[in-house]
């Protein structure tokens, strides 16, 4: 998104909206989470019997679940190439490698439905091995130990584009901002990614809200996951563009950036398979976490149903994304110009894979962060939410609310009229 969008520009409006925007809706969303303490339908659903509402307010429970079903099942193919990739790089298979070859490599996984479906069927496998041993002894376990060691990765990356690549180019490219590459459909891009990146309406800050004890502070929990998610985010283009300007590649190369483009600079750098082995480890690394927790609220409410165990309900939630992966894979080879909905204008010309993205992304997630803000600022009582946020009803209190009364509503339909346009 950054290299194509203006680099330091695009930065620079993205913070804002993280810490403007992105940062009050997390914390409303943490709120409902912890106010219901279960599942993001039964929570919803408890919450607005309790205030006194309509209970089609429980429409807010679905989509979050939903929107992590229906991402996982595209989400997944792209992880599966990580997976992919690692091997490659494992086996030296970039070293020496052009351009026109690493495009040949890209080209020959998505034509392979048994490789990209292999890889999808590892990755849900595995997601489902973690998910359905529990928050204590899966998801914990594997956020204790793979969340440090992502980190680590990351850092050694950094450094070698410190030490062995054009960090000069790489940081002015990421931190001095040009506003003249700023566009109304740049700026709405940003707050589109800032909502997308801190998974606000993906349904895992209610689930996981669900699981905060009554003492941890909401609003300093949300600044620290948008600060820490920010950071990594910086760190990552400071390893990844020094080695784009190094080697003459293209910064906006959109999705080729990674699988087309940097497969040719660690095929030319000395050591560049372990660099390459290393990269890719991270990226799945990063997607394999960030599928635990999607899967996570569909287990949550599906547990609830008592008489059936958690591992049974992680495999009948994997089960069901698995098989719309299915379609998102075949799409790349054997269902390659299948695109079902044409009857519609605005899915015309869309295959399974990018309609599954284009539903998820540009529809529901927006939507469901809209509902949210709508509800936590004019639905919820004032002492329900000064007592989850366990502020004082004062200036910050009230900026809050402002916020998601005005502010959020205005900024996401933008995103609406952007996206559906």
């Amino acid at each position: 998104m950054v290299g194509e969008n203006g680099g330091a520009a695009f930065v620079a409006v993205y913070i804002c909206f993280i810490l403007l925007l992105a940062v009050p809706i997390m914390a409303a969303e943490l709120l409902i989470g912890r106010r219901g303490k279960s599942s993001p339908v039964n929570t919803m659903r408890d919450l607005a019997r309790r205030e006194g509402l309509s209970p089609k307010w429980q429409f807010i429970g679905w989509l979050s679940l939903g929107v992590p079903l229906l991402g996982l099942s595209f989400y997944s193919i792209v992880a599966g190439w990580s997976i992919d990739y690692v091997i490659k790089a494992a086996l030296g298979v970039f070293q020496g490698m052009d351009r026109a070859g690493s495009e040949q490599s890209f080209a020959q996984l998505l034509a392979s439905p048994a490789r990209l479906l292999v890889m999808h069927s590892v990755f849900i496998g595995v997601t489902v091995i973690v998910v359905g041993r529990g928050l204590h002894r899966g998801i914990e376990l594997i956020a204790r130990y793979m969340m440090p060691l992502l980190f680590v990765i990351l850092a050694l990356l950094v450094v070698n584009s410190i030490v062995s690549a054009d960090i000069e180019a790489g940081l002015r490219f990421l931190f001095t901002p040009d506003f003249s590459k700023l566009s109304p459909q740049v700026v709405f891009m940003a707050l589109g990614q800032a909502f997308f990146s801190v998974a606000i309406g993906v349904g895992m800050l209610m689930t996981y809200g669900a699981y905060l004890p009554d003492h941890v502070s909401l609003p300093r929990s949300a600044i620290f996951i948008a600060a820490a998610d920010t950071f990594v985010a910086l760190l990552a283009g400071i390893a990844i563009f020094p080695l784009v300007f190094t080697y003459g590649l293209d910064p906006g190369e959109g999705p080729g950036l990674i699988f087309v483009t940097l497969p040719v600079a660690f095929g030319q750098m000395p050591a560049g398979w372990v660099l390459g082995f290393t990269f890719f480890v991270l990226l799945f690394a990063a997607a394999f976490t960030t599928a635990i927790g999607m899967l996570e609220p569909v287990v949550s409410f599906l547990e609830e149903h008592k008489g059936v165990s958690r591992p049974l309900m992680a495999v009948l939630a994997g089960l069901v994304a698995w098989f719309l992966g299915i379609g998102a894979a075949l799409s790349f080879n054997l269902w390659e110009g299948f695109t079902p909905l044409d009857f519609i204008p605005l899915l015309q010309g869309k295959g399974v894979f990018d309609l599954l993205d284009f539903i998820v992304s540009n529809i529901m997630l927006p939507l469901n962060g809209l509902l949210i803000a709508v509800f936590a600022g004019w639905f919820m009582s004032r002492n329900s939410s000064l007592e989850e946020l366990g502020m004082v009803n004062g200036v910050l209190y009230s900026t809050w609310r402002f916020i998601l009364r005005y502010v959020a509503p205005t900024a996401i339909l933008l995103i609406f009229y952007t996206s559906l346009s």
